[in-house]
């Protein structure tokens, strides 16, 4: 019983020890996405040769508790925008707004280089194909993953994540032939973020 109260005990200390370093704290965060129309790596020709295509935005909040091992929140704004290829009728434009729910563990190897990763919850707001809502979205709300690497210099980070689903999220689309087309709105992104705590 001596045993078990010294553990809590330490284990409490331990706790409170690491909310209360200097890495704790709270600030606002954005950055850059870059998601594919399937595989990244499967894709890695198309992302060379059309840098800009995929690209999309987030914004938002973050909250990081702990200093070498660290959980970190956040809540963000997420739009990306991605091209389809309709065969002999050219590219599809494809936007997907949505929020973003990460919540990382991390830990800190040298100096102010750490690693991450964790679940990312996201809820869709909105899924168009070429100005057209989806008439059916399968899941409104999915659960993804995020691994990382971050860079801390004092009250600024930057992170760079890979982000993937498990398991595809269907939006269905009727085209202007009657015909439905199916595309996925939670493919395999790669984000560049820069947060700043305050």
């Amino acid at each position: 019983m001596k045993k078990l109260i010294l553990m809590l005990f330490v284990l409490v200390g331990t706790i409170q020890f690491t909310m209360a370093q200097s890495g704790s704290g709270y600030g606002i965060k954005g950055g850059l996405n870059y998601g594919s129309n399937g595989k990244l790596i499967s894709n890695t020709g198309d992302i060379i040769a059309h840098p800009d295509r995929n690209l999309g935005f987030n914004l938002g909040v973050f909250a990081k508790f702990g200093s070498w091992i660290y959980i970190k929140p956040e809540l963000l704004y997420t739009n990306t925008s991605s091209e389809y290829s309709n065969g002999n009728n050219g590219d599809s434009k494809f936007k997907v707004q949505q929020i973003d729910l990460p919540v990382n563990l991390g830990l800190r190897l040298i100096g102010p280089l750490s690693i991450f990763a964790g679940p990312s919850f996201q809820y869709n707001l909105s899924s168009k194909l070429d100005g057209k809502k989806a008439e059916d979205v399968y899941n409104e709300i999915t659960t993804g993953y995020n691994v990382g690497l971050a860079f801390s210099l004092r009250r600024f980070a930057i992170d760079l994540r890979y982000e993937g689903a498990f398991s595809a999220n269907q939006n269905n689309f009727l085209n202007n032939n009657g015909v439905m087309l199916v595309v996925d709105s939670r493919p395999e992104q790669l984000i560049l973020n820069l947060s700043i705590r305050i």
